[in-house]
Parts: C-alpha cells; sequence; structure tokens
C-alpha cells in the first residue's frame, strides 16, 4: 500500500465526495499524481463505510465540507444547466446530419424537444375548472322562473 501525503488524501476524499467509485478515484489518483492505490485504500477516506473506522476528524470534517458544497452548488455541474445541454446536442444533431445519421438526428431533435419543455407534442392543455377554480360546473339557479330558464336554454342551444 503506498504511503500517501496529504495532498493526495485531500484529493481521494474530494473525489469521493463528489460520489466517484472508489474505482474511479484510483484511476484518478493514478492520472493525476501517477501513484497506484487500491479500492480498499480510496475507500478508508469514505465517511460511514467500514474501512473509514479509523478515519481522523481532520479528513471526516473535509469531506462533509466537499459533500455539502457538491450537493448546494448544483449549477456548477455543467450539465445541470439546460442552455450547456441544448449546446451538446445541437453540436450532436449537426454532426448526425453531417453524417447522414438520420435515426440518430431525429432522435436528438426529438429531445431539443423534451429540453425545451414538450414542444414535440401537438398536445393542447384544456383548462377544465370553473370560473371559482373547484371544477364543480356552474349551474344557474333560476329559482322555479321557467320562463328565464326556457331562455337561458335557446340562447345555450341557439334557438328562438
Amino acid at each position: 500500500m503506498a504511503t500517501l501525503n496529504n495532498k493526495v488524501k485531500a484529493y481521494i476524499v474530494q473525489g469521493l465526495a463528489t460520489y466517484m467509485t472508489p474505482s474511479e478515484v484510483v484511476d484518478a489518483v493514478k492520472q493525476e499524481f501517477d501513484i497506484e492505490v487500491t479500492r480498499q485504500q480510496v475507500s478508508s477516506y469514505e465517511p460511514g463505510k467500514a474501512a473509514a473506522v479509523n478515519l481522523s476528524q481532520k479528513w471526516k470534517d473535509l469531506f462533509k465540507q466537499f459533500r455539502d458544497d457538491f450537493n448546494n452548488d448544483i449549477q456548477a455541474i455543467p450539465v445541470a444547466n439546460k442552455a450547456y445541454r441544448l449546446s451538446v446536442l445541437n453540436k450532436m444533431v449537426a454532426d448526425s446530419v453531417k453524417s447522414k445519421n438520420r435515426p440518430l438526428a431525429a432522435s436528438l431533435l426529438e429531445q431539443v424537444a423534451k429540453e425545451m419543455g414538450e414542444v414535440f407534442t401537438n398536445k393542447q392543455k384544456l383548462d377544465h375548472q370553473s370560473s371559482d377554480k373547484s371544477m364543480t360546473p356552474t349551474i344557474n339557479n333560476f329559482n322555479g322562473d321557467a320562463q328565464a330558464a326556457s331562455q337561458a336554454y335557446q340562447d345555450i342551444m341557439g334557438g328562438k
């Protein structure tokens, strides 16, 4: 097992706090620092795991800070931004049209429409609520006035 300095440990804690799997963290540490670590060694830096029973409070606090920051700043993740997603989809549509992959282009265009909010459908939204927002049909009470009821019926039906 490799001996890790604080910079590598912080990198591992940050990766785990941002929901990277131990395997992903192992690969990232290898790429970033050229150090071989095991999944078990990485797991020992994730509070709540059995392997992290001896994890110092310093790393637990750092994990909590990274996790809270990550969860609270969701807009920092590019794919959480609608404009970014549409931009990427636009590039993908252009590439699929250029390569004459029509089924993929159609699928991507449908995804773009979904991103825009149901504009790919021809659904119409109907408002079934009455004026008082109760969905109760409006009933005119003519209080026994047959002439007024008859006149209202004729007006509705278009008769004389």
